[in-house]
């Protein structure tokens, strides 16, 4: 039903405008109890085999919803209907911001990817954290996923993270320092080991005050060097947080199919979709050979079917997280990798 009906008509509205739409009208029919329950029993899937428990969490099944689909905390019950075994809300910042202007988000049907300039644009966490307050009887984990704000000078960025570690501690049940989105300008320096350091230390020393510590992971880029890979598990050792979501979006335009024109029409942005799929995986074989498989990785990064899912699992990843492979693919791609995972 989806390509055939939902994805036409979708792929004739603009990117974001389509991603309101159908998000908008999938929030309304869920809303809707017989629908809800339709939906529900048609696209979960339960089954021993898929559980997993991670970080002290217990997870339903290993698929995740990444973060940007659901930026200030709309859709993720009616999403949670599809059978995502996680939720990760957010980037959110500290105050709300518009983000970039628009256009800002544009689809490359050839290769199956996006390309997003969004610029962390959300209501602020206070706005979010409203939300959070009204969610009752979850039956999966939430991630919160942090940035800071466009006018917060690099210097001062620790208190941005800190600002929304300490609104959402309550009501989330693992965090994501997000330093990785080329879309806020400089924000990728703060990958540097030095600031790097210092924002990871300092939410985690929030956490260490709180009777119950929250999973911490960090959001990395798959432009990352061998060298500043290795930086990355230095990190997460002496820092002491407990993962790497592997991988953001790219800045890199390769391979791609769709003309050189028309991408540099579109200009900059993070790439992400099945262009990205092989060299996240690589990113994430890396860190694990290099650790042994000591460090928890959450895969992301082009998966887009059954097989692309496994590879990320077999490359040394924990758990997976989908976003562009949903919009070329329909919701049942959920549906489809969790019923290969079952043994």
């Amino acid at each position: 039903m989806y390509k055939a009906l939902i994805k036409p008509l979708a792929f004739r509205l603009s990117a974001e405008k389509a991603h309101s739409f159908v998000t908008k009208t999938f929030l309304i029919l869920g809303k809707i109890p017989i629908l809800r329950g339709m939906i529900k029993s048609y696209f979960q899937v339960d089954h021993p085999s898929l559980q997993r428990e991670y970080l002290g969490l217990k997870f339903k099944n290993p698929i995740g919803l990444a973060a940007g689909f659901d930026k200030d905390g709309k859709y993720y019950q009616a999403m949670s209907l599809l059978g995502f075994g996680f939720i990760e809300i957010g980037t959110v910042t500290p105050i709300g911001q518009d983000g970039n202007p628009q256009p800002r988000l544009f689809r490359l049907p050839q290769d199956e990817a996006l390309i997003n300039r969004m610029g962390f644009n959300n209501d602020g966490v206070e706005a979010l954290v409203f939300r959070l307050k009204n969610a009752s009887n979850l039956d999966f984990i939430i991630g919160g996923n942090i940035g800071k704000n466009k006018v917060t000078p690099n210097e001062q960025a620790k208190d941005d993270y800190a600002i929304c570690f300490e609104a959402l501690y309550p009501y989330v049940d693992y965090f994501v320092v997000n330093v990785s989105s080329p879309n806020t300008p400089n924000l990728r320096a703060l990958q540097d080991k030095g600031p790097l350091k210092e924002i990871l230390r300092t939410v985690q020393d929030i956490n260490q005050t709180k009777d119950k510590p929250k999973p911490i992971l960090l959001k990395i880029a798959p432009d990352l060097t061998d060298g500043q890979l290795d930086d990355i598990i230095e990190i997460v050792d002496v820092t002491n947080i407990d993962g790497v979501i592997a991988t953001n979006t790219t800045i890199a335009r390769s391979p791609l199919t769709t003309s050189k024109n028309a991408v540099a029409q579109i200009g900059n942005g993070g790439l992400s979709g099945k262009p990205v799929q092989d060299r996240s995986t690589e990113v994430i074989k890396y860190l694990s050979d290099k650790t042994q498989g000591d460090l928890f990785i959450i895969g992301v990064g082009g998966i887009n079917s059954s097989a692309s899912a496994k590879a990320k699992l077999d490359a040394g990843a924990s758990l997976i997280q989908i976003y562009s492979g949903l919009v070329y693919e329909g919701p049942s791609l959920v549906k489809k990798i969790n019923k290969s995972l079952i043994s």
